[in-house]
């Protein structure tokens, strides 16, 4: 995750051109050309960083990047669109984007800018449910004040579930997230014991919630 972008663009010829250069600059590219495509996606694995175009098909990037940051507020979007107007540019970023590149623009400064969202949005806090918590800069697991030892599956299945806190996360979405954590392949069965084995480790919490045949959920008391 930490290196893949989606990119929403329906021209294809820029598209394909602006994902082979990020690709040569190392980060994983992965198009779409409408919204609605880009949804399905978003909604299978988070990426670590959205591309959106303004103009697209079946709807308008800053509709789209306001359902996007109504549901995962913390994942970095950028416009990359030939509309150039201060009104349009204001507009996008009142509406979540956190960077607005108009087109044509120098690669070069792309790559620039969305390293600089990467680094900002990568410097992680501490992540916690109850007496739960997570430190994703030492991969550290606390049960209070107990160290918890997490196998690797088992901390990605925790980090994901804790990033998307009182949000329900699917079977597929957890699925690709932990396909190849240790390189290992990750069917449903193999997620259904993990989910046991990270229960059985944090002491069966209560704030871990099975959403039946759909997902999961780490629910936060309120009060």
């Amino acid at each position: 995750m930490q290196n893949k972008i989606y990119y929403v663009e329906d021209d294809t010829d820029i598209a394909e051109s602006v994902a082979c250069y990020l690709v040569q600059k190392g980060f994983q590219v992965e198009t779409a050309s409408t919204a609605r495509e880009a949804r399905v996606m978003i909604s299978r694995a988070l990426p670590a960083l959205l591309l959106v175009d303004w103009n697209l098909p079946d709807e308008n990037g800053s509709s789209l990047c306001r359902c996007v940051k109504e549901q995962y507020p913390a994942l970095p979007l950028m416009f990359l669109t030939v509309r150039g107007d201060s009104r349009d540019i204001v507009e996008g970023l009142d509406g979540g984007a956190d960077d607005y590149l108009v087109k044509p623009f120098d690669p070069a400064v792309l790559h620039s800018r969305i390293c600089a969202l990467l680094r900002r949005a990568g410097d992680p806090k501490e992540l916690y449910c109850g007496n739960i918590r997570l430190n994703p800069a030492a991969m550290r697991c606390f049960l209070g004040e107990e160290e918890i030892r997490l196998g690797a599956m088992e901390y990605e299945l925790l980090r994901i579930l804790l990033e998307n806190k009182n949000r329900t996360v699917t079977r597929g979405m957890l699925l690709e997230h932990v396909w190849d954590v240790g390189g290992n392949f990750v069917n449903d069965n193999t997620l259904t014991v993990t989910v046991k084995r990270l229960r059985e480790k944090l002491g069966q919490p209560s704030c871990l919630k099975t959403i039946r045949s759909f997902g999961y959920r780490m629910e936060e008391k309120n009060g």
